[in-house]
């Protein structure tokens, strides 16, 4: 299904209505085997994020209430999103991302854990965790553009891709909490500066 409306998606936002641009692709790594982060202030992120990284499909963790609906559930499944416990996370929550990097495949996180603008917004330590637990690279993304679903068509989205965060490169005398914040910080630094980056993009198209 992913494979499907992916491809639907890009003839018709991408090719036709060309509302996406894309900053940074050379940065996205030749393995799939990667943590991609991006800032989230709608649904239009993870539509977008997942045009950009075309042909690679990306696994996302999405709250568990959006599965409570049993059809709403498969559909979300056969897109290749899965339920999270975001209020009590365990071990089997770890599990599952984890998996899916030993697999070589791609998993997406928002890392504020909810819709909100990045700017002053906390960032939640699941991506570093997975990622350094995982042994993978995290790819850090930002989005400026339309927060409604019709703005896909008639507004124009950019997302700026960032060199990818080496997990394994950390200080060595870090604990593992330790090195977790470290990640965690660094994703932050990171996605904030694309951000600033896009946002003064932007700006200059609309002057």
């Amino acid at each position: 299904m992913y494979s499907i409306i992916s491809k639907i998606l890009d003839v018709i936002l991408v090719k036709m209505a060309k509302s996406l641009y894309v900053i940074g692709k050379e940065n996205i790594p030749k393995d799939s085997k990667y943590v991609v982060t991006c800032t989230h202030e709608s649904y239009n992120e993870v539509i977008m994020l997942g045009m950009a990284l075309l042909p690679n499909q990306i696994h996302y963790m999405a709250k568990k209430e959006l599965f409570s609906n049993k059809w709403g559930g498969k559909f979300l499944s056969s897109l290749n999103a899965f339920p999270v416990d975001r209020e009590n996370p365990g071990p089997s929550t770890l599990k599952r991302p984890i998996n899916l990097l030993k697999e070589h495949k791609t998993v997406g996180i928002f890392p504020t854990g909810h819709r909100t603008s990045m700017e002053g917004a906390p960032l939640k330590r699941g991506a570093a965790t997975i990622a350094m637990l995982g042994k993978a690279p995290i790819l850090p993304a930002a989005y400026v553009g339309p927060k409604k679903i019709h703005g896909l068509i008639t507004g124009q989205a950019m997302i700026k891709i960032g060199e990818p965060i080496d997990t394994t490169d950390i200080p060595k005398d870090l604990k593992r909490n330790e090195k977790v914040e470290y990640l965690t910080k660094e994703i932050e630094k990171r996605t904030n500066q694309l951000q600033k980056e896009l946002n003064e993009i932007a700006k200059r198209l609309e002057d």
